[in-house]
């Protein structure tokens, strides 16, 4: 059989690579080498796979050794997966995979666990090219705006001014018209200067982009701004790069309203691994979902509490049962955990991996559901 051949039919056999990914700046960054895999892939697709005494050495000790294979080539590495909460690195012999393979930015790599090893390929037909930076004349369209969120209650508060923005938007969108200089030096010093232009009303301001790891804070005159512009949860921010310079734009024309209705269940996630380990109970929650749907009806004295001490106490209620609990919810940064009874709570519910459940808030009280 010819080598090509053969490593076909291992890409076949992985189910068409249930992982698959563009790199970003920080994937191919020798001087600190790390590739980044979403939390819910790794879990689903690699992990569940794993031998139980694997998965147990990742759950005790946040990482774990195993084998993987570069299916291009042929070749075998000694790797480690290290668990970051929210997303898992890749590491150990990451640098020298990007060193011998010339990766760049917006290559494709695809991912797949086959036979108790890591199996990997990047094809070399498959680069996703760096659109070319060009010039752009003094017109510019309102409705091309690479990066939009809806602001959320964190996103407005003047006392703790900062813009979190998801890393992948920043990288595909922002960093990718950096020169190198100004992209080494985000990644020694953590934050960049750089000059934001309003597209509403001209104004120009001194900010800074921050580095968080899965995500990017702008930060600097975002106070100003807020109370300048009479920003509000639920407007939409549409952000670009252009001619070395942020332009950013809230319509007023743009607001997305909070959903409403108790039948309805805004937050859904299914369960992952480290959602259902009763030696380290906690469900994680996504931070923009958690910050739409509840935070968003809370006070403002208890959003100021959760932002100065990281977690607030909160009652919870089965919706299933009835059951009510004492719970803690708990700022994480990019993301929260609910805490407390939530070991109880998968025992006497038999929670698996999979699972889905459903949250939203109700008359001051968080309500979740795990249909059957």
């Amino acid at each position: 059989m010819k080598r090509t051949t053969y490593y076909e039919a291992v890409a076949q056999a992985l189910d068409h690579w249930p992982i698959k990914k563009a790199l970003t700046n920080s994937d191919v960054d020798t001087t600190h080498p790390f590739l980044t895999l979403s939390r819910q892939q790794v879990e689903a697709h690699i992990v569940v796979y794993m031998t139980p005494q694997q998965e147990e050495h990742l759950r005790a000790e946040g990482q774990v050794n195993f084998n993987a294979q570069d299916d291009d080539t042929g070749e075998t590495y000694v790797m480690k997966l290290k668990w970051r909460g929210s997303y898992y690195n890749l590491i150990g012999k990451w640098g020298k995979v990007v060193r011998g393979k010339g990766l760049e930015v917006g290559q494709e790599i695809k991912l797949g666990w086959f036979n108790g090893c890591l199996h990997f390929s990047v094809p070399q037909q498959q680069i996703v090219t760096a659109p070319p930076i060009r010039a752009v004349t003094t017109h510019m369209t309102q409705d091309h705006w690479p990066i939009k969120k809806v602001l959320t209650p964190s996103d407005v508060d003047p006392n703790h001014p900062f813009l979190p923005l998801p890393r992948r938007s920043v990288e595909d969108h922002i960093l990718v018209h950096w020169t190198l200089e100004e992209r080494d030096s985000l990644r020694k010093e953590e934050q960049v200067a750089i000059t934001a232009r309003d597209y509403d009303n001209g104004d120009v301001h001194g900010m800074k982009l921050k580095w968080r790891g899965n995500y990017y804070n702008l930060i600097g005159k975002w106070a100003n701004i807020i109370r300048h512009k009479g920003i509000g949860v639920g407007q939409e921010i549409r952000i670009r790069w252009m001619n070395s310079c942020l332009y950013f734009s809230v319509p007023e024309d743009h607001y997305v309203a909070a959903p409403s209705g108790q039948d309805s269940w805004p937050v859904k996630k299914a369960l992952t691994l480290s959602d259902v380990d009763t030696n380290h109970p906690f469900l994680t929650l996504p931070g923009k979902a958690v910050e739409d749907h509840i935070l968003f009806y809370w006070t403002p004295q208890a959003r100021e509490q959760l932002r100065t001490e990281h977690q607030v106490g909160i009652n919870a209620r089965d919706d299933d049962t009835g059951d009510l609990y004492v719970m803690k919810l708990k700022w994480r940064g990019s993301y929260y955990n609910l805490i407390g009874k939530w070991g109880k709570i998968i025992r006497e519910k038999g929670l698996q991996v999979g699972r889905e459940i459903r949250v939203r808030w109700d008359n001051g009280c968080l309500i979740f559901s795990v249909p059957q």
